[in-house]
């Protein structure tokens, strides 16, 4: 029987390539810093980590991310060297150090897209969640210069009770900046969003109508459009009677198509999970991928707890594993979700 293509190979592999960055996010969830943490991949590292990479059955999409990978000086080298070896090189970075030079040499290394994070339409906002003044003209700034080097975009956004009711405005921003999709990402409460007050995060049925009128509005946007860390949006899709969402059939993928590797090599199903599944200097990240007993466990479904385990929306949700781990166990409910299942006649 063939092995399922989750198990054999990720579709999308996320590489914090350093936790140095320029900027001090309220939200951070690598709690980043402005000098490399101590472990961070070296230079040989990094390089053998893109030939493992590419020995996947298939080769998966790497996200160069960090803190902000342009602070590292071999950024461009790693991601031309990604790029022949037949892996599909993405890069996510705030903006600030974008410049028409640098995106030219990123061009010529062959990064096929860039993400842009911007959390508000107006710069006082935006500035004020990332830390820094200017921070917003940066990104403008940063999507003129690869809007005219014809380079695609995406617009990432953490959704917060601060701008939940802003999503469409900055979707329209989004499109007039020219960029291809909107990505929106529900707060995971790990980094320095762990320690946000309590009233600083939404209850479950506020962001139920969130996602509700987001789902509702996604058949009409003119770019691509796609909610992240929010599992249920799929369940609410179905429940909607709307088409399938077109950018995943699935809402968690931790482990089942998706891995993330630290800045020091360390391997999770997911940035915000901090459970360790593996580390590249001791073993290969495809053994890792396929028999991590984290990963097969994300993979089993008896091994889940609580409503999670018994909906019938299971097969396209699965919940958030780093909110229910937030909470203590990671293969418990997810907390944001106030979906009350019927159960579920398979598990019976």
């Amino acid at each position: 029987m063939a092995e399922h293509p989750r198990l054999s190979s990720p579709r999308l592999v996320a590489w914090e390539t350093t936790r140095a960055c320029n900027l001090s996010c309220r939200h951070c969830r690598a709690t980043a810093q402005t000098t490399p943490a101590a472990g961070q991949l070296d230079p040989d590292q990094s390089r053998t980590l893109l030939y493992q990479l590419a020995s996947f059955p298939e080769p998966p999409m790497v996200i160069l991310s960090g803190g902000e990978p342009l602070m590292r000086p071999d950024i461009t080298s790693l991601a031309k060297l990604g790029t022949d070896l037949g892996l599909r090189m993405l890069l996510s970075t705030n903006g600030s150090l974008v410049t028409h030079s640098l995106a030219k040499d990123l061009r010529r290394a062959g990064i096929k897209r860039f993400s842009l994070s911007l959390d508000a339409p107006e710069a006082d906002a935006h500035d004020q969640f990332r830390g820094q003044a200017g921070s917003f003209d940066a990104i403008v700034s940063a999507a003129s210069i690869f809007k005219s080097l014809d380079l695609p975009f995406q617009i990432n956004s953490t959704i917060t009770p601060q701008n939940i009711l802003q999503t469409e405005e900055i979707s329209d921003l989004a499109a007039r900046l020219g960029a291809v999709a909107h990505h929106v990402f529900l707060l995971v409460p790990v980094g320095r969003a762990k320690d946000w007050k309590e009233g600083e995060n939404l209850p479950a049925d506020q962001y139920e109508t969130a996602l509700i009128k987001l789902r509702k509005r996604e058949e009409f946007l003119t770019l691509e459009f796609k909610a992240t860390c929010a599992p249920q949006y799929q369940r609410i899709g179905r429940q909607l009677g709307l088409p399938i969402a077109k950018r995943s059939s699935r809402g968690c993928l931790g482990g089942q198509g998706f891995m993330f590797i630290g800045h020091d090599g360390v391997v999770a199903a997911c940035g915000y999970l901090p459970l360790p599944a593996g580390h590249v200097l001791n073993d290969h990240p495809v053994e890792i991928y396929k028999d991590s007993p984290l990963f097969n466990e994300l993979r089993d479904r008896t091994r889940y707890r609580g409503r999670c385990r018994e909906c019938e929306y299971f097969n396209v949700c699965g919940g958030c594993r780093a909110r229910a781990y937030a909470l203590g166990d990671h293969m418990g409910p997810e907390p944001l979700c106030p979906h009350r299942p019927k159960l579920n006649e398979a598990l019976q």
